[in-house]
């Protein structure tokens, strides 16, 4: 690896936005056939150092230099960049739903003859391209017909179409399940073997120690080490203790649970596919939740856990077709997303950019939005209130931000998260059910946040944690349901869960009694 040559370097990379300096004096140097990790917390400044990179913040705007094989660099833009063979796939995908993978794949780009649109060559060369990521879906198909991971693959695709010679994936398996992660990282590898350069921003250590060559950690804007993967000495422990200045020595805070009476039961909950009639995405679905207890649900990707969640807050997806809810031993009525806040639940949303937050409001207006009468006289927001709380779970959790006044699509993913859990904290809820609530967000914020839910469960309340890791489901939870194919199929309480059982329990209908 040390023996090729080098293709980048960043030197003192310095960039600054009002109020903050996101990084200061920044420098990675990356070589050619290299998997280039980069590490750090959320806000560290990984996004922004990329967006330097890639011209999404053009030369002027920020101070060092970019060195690409052997030439310095102004990117004005990100045509420029991709111009030179760096391409960036973000975190959210750039494809539009509507269009065909072909038309996705040269989207700007598209192959010509006299201005017109040659679509025979496109599709041609469309079918090469998969070939190339091992997708083998048909280039007419619609992109919002296939999965998340297909979707990963077909950015790939499009990278490929651009002659990428650097290829720079911010967090491509944080919405992935282990199989498409899997395909995912073995395309990288093979990127690599064809003398392809990428930078991997992750939170997901354990793929960054298994791919990567090397690792660069950030740490509040800063270069804090390279480590030589390769070199032998490195895990995630040592990752970890780079990233953020100490040893974890345990993923969660300690906790004594102190487990009450049944605060919330679902029985027998049947829903339809919003679509789809004769498709049940809930069959005859009952679990309980006690005070002051974290409950989760494990299942496979499109098991049903989320349309579950989302069917009991209100109604919010599905036809409802029966089923009754109680709260503290009485039936209640949840007929729409008032009446569930109004009886005291929360639902922190997966897809915290397109239903947890609007990314147009600034923080404060963010956290009070989930029930503004808390804080309005006379249909009037009191904006002093407003600042007030909001500035209080500012400092409560720990959101990195210097005023509440900023955007929220100025935060980090991680603090972007704990301003939706302030703005459901803020309802006061019973009940709060929290969807893949640390999805793509680094260790120390993870930490944080499970410190969050461990007291919200100390004051009574109930908490439905539903995660794709089953490590942090069995670290978190005092029992597990396990669901498949829109039933749960089994129970387990903290001391019974282990990865084996629940794996099994995820994946078929049998009772983990007829498994043993």
């Amino acid at each position: 690896m040390v023996d090729e040559p080098v293709i980048l370097e960043m030197r003192s990379i310095t960039k600054e936005f009002p109020g903050v300096k996101a990084l200061s004096d920044v420098s990675i140097t990356v070589r050619a056939a290299e998997i280039h990790a980069i590490c750090g917390e959320n806000g560290a400044g990984k996004s922004t150092l990329m967006k330097v990179l890639s011209g999404v913040y053009p030369f002027g705007t920020y101070e060092g230099d970019i060195v690409f094989q052997a030439q310095e660099m102004r990117f004005k833009d990100i045509r420029s960049s991709e111009a030179a063979g760096i391409v960036i796939i973000h975190q959210e995908l750039a494809l539009i739903p509507e269009l065909s993978i072909t038309e996705n794949i040269f989207l700007g780009n598209e192959p010509s003859r006299g201005g017109v649109i040659n679509w025979k060559e496109a599709k041609k060369r469309a079918i090469q391209l998969l070939a190339r990521v091992g997708l083998r879906d048909d280039p007419d198909t619609l992109v919002k017909d296939i999965g998340v991971g297909k979707q990963q693959l077909v950015e790939i695709a499009k990278a490929l179409n651009k002659d990428v010679k650097l290829l720079i994936l911010d967090e491509p398996t944080a919405a992935l399940n282990e199989n498409d992660s899997q395909h995912l990282l073995d395309l990288i590898l093979g990127l690599k073997g064809k003398g392809i350069a990428s930078i991997m921003i992750s939170h997901k250590l354990n793929e960054i120690e298994r791919i990567a060559d090397s690792i660069t950690i950030i740490r509040d804007g800063k270069t804090i080490e390279t480590l030589d993967v390769r070199g032998g000495d490195v895990n995630e422990d040592r990752i970890i203790r780079g990233m953020v200045g100490r040893s974890l020595q345990s993923r969660f805070p300690d906790r004594t649970p102190h487990i009450g009476e049944v605060l919330f039961e679902v029985r027998d909950w049947t829903v339809q596919h919003p679509l789809v009639a004769e498709r049940l995405v809930c069959r005859n679905e009952s679990f309980t939740v006690r005070k002051g207890e974290i409950v989760g649900f494990a299942g496979l990707m499109g098991a049903g856990r989320t349309e579950l969640a989302m069917s009991v807050f209100g109604r919010s997806y599905g036809n409802f077709v029966s089923g009754q809810v109680f709260k503290e031993g009485r039936e209640i009525q949840l007929r729409n997303v008032s009446e569930a806040i109004d009886h005291g639940l929360a639902y922190v949303s997966e897809d915290r950019k397109s239903l947890g937050l609007n990314l147009l409001d600034d923080i404060k207006r963010s956290v009070v939005s989930a029930k503004l009468s808390k804080i309005s006289r006379g249909q009037v927001v009191d904006d002093f209130k407003e600042h007030s709380i909001a500035d209080d779970y500012r400092k409560s959790l720990r959101i990195k931000t210097p005023t509440v006044d900023e955007g929220v699509s100025k935060l980090s993913g991680g603090n972007q998260q704990k301003v939706v859990l302030a703005k459901w904290m803020f309802t006061d809820p019973d009940l709060l059910i929290l969807d893949e609530p640390t999805r793509g967000i680094d260790v120390g914020a993870k930490f944080e946040i499970y410190g969050i839910i461990q007291q919200l469960a100390a004051q009574g309340k109930g908490v439905i944690v539903i995660s794709s890791e089953l490590p942090e489901l069995i670290g978190l939870s005092d029992r597990i349901y396990t669901i498949f194919e829109g039933q749960i199929t089994d129970e387990f309480t903290a001391a019974e869960a282990e990865p084996e059982m629940l794996m099994k329990s995820m994946t078929s209908t049998n009772k983990k009694a007829a498994a043993a």
